[in-house]
């Protein structure tokens, strides 16, 4: 049964009047009577009573009534949704970050978009840069948050949308820890906490080309994964590392973090976010939007570049 005729049903039913039906759903009243008749042969059973002063519902049509609205209410729902869907304004959107898009860019981001897409629904999953990469290609993750340069080879377009650069984290009882300047250089001899060659290639890229750059490879004695353990990993006097310098926003009782006096473009990093342009859905796009807004005017790369492995 076609939901226009239960429409046509309802306009009848709640006006009680086949002439004011009409004009309520703008159609003659005949295509209407018509309408209704075949609605009736198909139920098997009159819908209404016709009287003098217009109509009202048989026992068949009080028991149709309520699911009859039912069945509108939904059709109506559904084409909201579809529309909502259609134009980026509802939906679900899956979100992969890296830990330290925590510390500043998702707290700005995300109240703002649910105040102003309160119909998209979010599930955000935290995972590492090479992770979110694959997940995106294969289809699983609709954008993603990674850390900037990225090492390995990928189609995927990249904006990064909050610059950082890579400070020293090292133990308050470290010899150095009172230094008001240091050289990147002077922590060759220094066992390094560094990220896992396996599952965070990209910080580690970053961190080990820095170093080479200032012409030494660093002494590796552990390995980690998320960079709140590589912290942690310094505060237990286990080594020295280098991290985001959004890092230490957050007091860290056992850490001190230096700003090293290097080449600011060996140190530097980003958070970017990635999406798959032939696929990107337009909630995603809104979402990419809103992060490149944020970082508008703070990273040197253009809104929606293409942006290739720097190796």
């Amino acid at each position: 049964m076609h939901t226009r005729l239960i429409r046509q049903f309802l306009a009848v039913a709640e006006t009680q009047n086949f002439r004011k039906a009409a004009e309520r759903l703008h159609m003659a009243q005949p295509p209407l009577s018509v309408a209704i008749k075949r609605m009736e042969e198909d139920l098997g059973g009159p819908l209404f009573i016709r009287e003098r002063r217009g109509v009202r519902l048989t026992a068949l049509g009080e028991a149709i009534l309520r699911d009859a609205r039912q069945i509108a209410f939904h059709v109506d729902q559904l084409r909201q949704a579809a529309t909502s869907a259609s134009t980026g304004l509802a939906g679900t959107l899956s979100v992969g970050f890296v830990g330290s898009a925590t510390y500043s860019l998702l707290p700005r981001a995300l109240p703002m978009f649910r105040e102003h897409y309160p119909l998209i629904s979010l599930e955000l999953r935290e995972r590492t840069t090479t992770q979110i990469l694959r997940e995106i290609e294969a289809g699983q993750l609709d954008l993603g948050l990674v850390r900037f340069p990225v090492f390995e080879p990928t189609n995927l377009a990249l904006v990064p949308v909050e610059p950082d650069t890579l400070i020293l984290a090292l133990s308050v009882h470290h010899p150095l820890a009172r230094r008001r300047h240091l050289k990147l250089r002077e922590l060759a001899d220094e066992p390094f906490l560094m990220y896992s060659a396996a599952a965070a290639q990209n910080l580690r890229g970053q961190v080990m080309l820095a170093c080479q750059m200032e012409g030494f490879t660093p002494k590796v004695v552990q390995e980690a994964v998320q960079i709140q353990t590589i912290v942690s990993l310094v505060e237990c006097a286990m080594g020295v590392a280098l991290v985001p310098s959004v890092c230490s926003r957050h007091n860290i009782p056992g850490v001190v973090f230096k700003t090293l006096a290097s080449p600011s473009e060996n140190l530097d990093i980003a958070l970017a976010v990635v999406t798959r342009p032939e696929t990107e859905s337009l909630t995603a796009a809104r979402l990419r939007g809103l992060l490149i807004e944020l970082g508008a005017g703070n990273t040197p790369t253009s809104c929606g570049c293409m942006m290739t492995p720097r190796l």
